[in-house]
């Protein structure tokens, strides 16, 4: 993928887990690819919900092919 794609956002889709249903706005890797995992505050204590990329890419992107939207599953919480 191109330096361009790589600085532009996509929709991580939570498909399940504490926040099952909500979306984020997530940045490509410089590699253009997808976060593989993504970390989400829970609170201001340190704790973090952890999701990891299913695989799944719900949608795509029509200008270029990139993907537009990407789907997460709940892989679990980090309190440090």
């Amino acid at each position: 993928m191109s330096t361009t794609t790589a600085r532009r956002t996509y929709t991580a889709k939570l498909t399940d887990g504490p926040l099952e249903g909500k979306t984020m706005r997530a940045a490509f890797l410089e590699s253009g690819d997808p976060q593989p995992r993504i970390s989400i505050p829970a609170n201001d204590r340190g704790k973090r919900f952890v999701y990891s990329r299913s695989g799944a890419i719900s949608e795509f992107d029509e200008s270029d092919g990139a993907p537009s939207v990407v789907d997460y599953r709940y892989f679990g919480a980090d309190f440090s």
